[in-house]
């Protein structure tokens, strides 16, 4: 087998050794003609004379080894020390951010600094599960099939305090495009909810695959047939599709989300700083549209592309009936005082509105409060995202209603007749002395 001898110094090695062997034994290296030197090791004739005057050694460059003082990432480390000390190692959500501060290197310098800096990661025990049988992963055609699942997230607030929201995600399982929005909670009017945004932004398809979440089914029966949850089996009737269970954390049927969540998990949500849901489930959107658009390798092409060449043209479009509009405006019960509450806050009614209970829908950063038949918008505020409660105009009357005594009154007080002067002064009354 042929060696490539390409080094430099070895090159001149073997000019010399040839040169030596057809001279014979009085060969000496300074003597030699240089004209034949270059023409055998390939050389300009001024770098020859210099290697010459080494003694035919070819001397380290003058700056090898050394280190530029200032690279593109000067001034830029400090955030991605950060980065690294919270556990995000990918390069490109780290390279994603630094661009939004204003970086104008590219991805191999943040590669390079990222492998160099691995002991900046905190250390975490993992643990390897046996791998288990082979199977053959579930196929669908375009527009088949989506799957479904639910990711929570913890939040540290201010005062170091923690909550956990929730990330609806579904993706369509032929070519990969993907939905993802952020709830406070995994409540069943939460998922209906996500799903309606999903099946209008990438349509209906003929069935979801989702594992035994309680929202979904309540039990199986005798023969192994799934109990659907009321309000879900309702839902399912009003859209149109099937429902197809598959075991939690099962990468063979439904691995497309289980993988989805956590690329949320490591790239959309690496060392990002929460404002609030509304501004979150904003970004989300774009990071949706901006991952689509990229080719997939796993699938082949561009989910964008192909979701609008093939699954779009085989599913169905989602009309927004009034059956439909009722599960985006989940019911409330209006307190004694008026107020309904909804994420956590409580929202004012006019005081006008008769009946018991109302519908609420948040678009964006407002919350509509509607009646119960969606029939009349009551009110509309404006969602600050803190745990203040939120009046509204008419929400009480001009003249209050006076709460009068259930029960026997049984406590006597006795009432005194006041003064008409004051005590304190009576020894200066001159009139009474004269």
């Amino acid at each position: 087998m042929n060696e490539r001898r390409d080094d430099l110094q070895e090159i001149i090695d073997k000019a010399l050794e040839e040169m030596a062997a057809e001279e014979g034994e009085g060969f000496e290296p300074q003597t030699c003609n240089l004209a034949d030197f270059c023409r055998r090791t390939g050389l300009t004739r001024s770098t020859a004379r210099t290697i010459k005057a080494h003694g035919f050694r070819v001397l380290p460059h003058g700056n090898s080894g050394r280190k530029a003082e200032t690279t593109v990432l000067t001034g830029h480390t400090g955030l991605v020390d950060d980065l690294l000390g919270k556990g995000v190692t990918n390069s490109q959500a780290i390279y994603e951010r630094l661009v939004g501060q204003g970086y104008h290197g590219g991805l191999t310098s943040v590669k390079a600094y990222v492998a160099a800096h691995m002991d900046l990661v905190p250390a975490r025990r993992r643990t390897v599960a046996p791998q288990g049988s082979r199977g053959q992963r579930f196929r669908t055609g375009p527009g088949e099939a989506y799957q479904m699942d639910w990711g929570f997230v913890t939040v540290v607030g201010p005062g170091v305090a923690e909550s956990r929201i929730a990330c609806f995600a579904m993706v369509c399982h032929h070519c990969g495009s993907s939905y993802v929005e952020f709830f406070p909670n995994a409540r069943q009017e939460n998922l209906l909810i996500g799903m309606v945004h999903a099946f209008m932004t990438m349509g209906v398809p003929d069935e979801v695959l989702t594992d035994n979440m309680k929202s979904v089914v309540v039990r199986r029966d005798l023969d192994g047939r799934p109990v659907w949850q009321r309000d879900y089996a309702e839902f399912m009737g009003c859209v149109g599709f099937r429902t197809r269970l598959c075991k939690p954390r099962h990468p063979l049927t439904k691995g497309k989300v289980e993988r989805l969540i956590r690329f949320v998990k490591d790239n959309f949500l690496a060392g990002r700083d929460l404002a609030d849901i509304t501004a979150l489930n904003e970004d989300a959107a774009l990071w949706c549209a901006e991952q689509a658009g990229r080719w997939r390798r796993a699938v082949a092409c561009v989910p964008a592309e192909e979701h609008e060449a093939a699954c779009r043209a085989a599913a169905r479009e989602l009309v927004v009936t009034e059956e439909v509009a009722l599960w985006l405006c989940p019911r409330r019960r209006i307190t004694f005082d008026g107020f309904v509450s909804y994420e956590g806050r409580r929202f004012g009614v006019p005081w006008w509105y008769e009946r018991r209970d109302c519908r609420v829908s948040r678009e964006g950063r407002y919350l509509h409060i509607y009646s119960d038949d969606l029939s009349r918008e009551l009110v509309a505020h404006a969602v600050t995202w803190d745990r203040r409660d939120s009046w509204c105009e008419g929400q009480w009357a001009d003249a209050q209603p006076e709460e009068l005594p259930s029960q026997p009154v049984t406590t006597p007080i006795a009432q005194v007749e006041l003064s008409t002067g004051k005590p304190a002064f009576a020894k200066f009354d001159f009139g009474r002395r004269a």
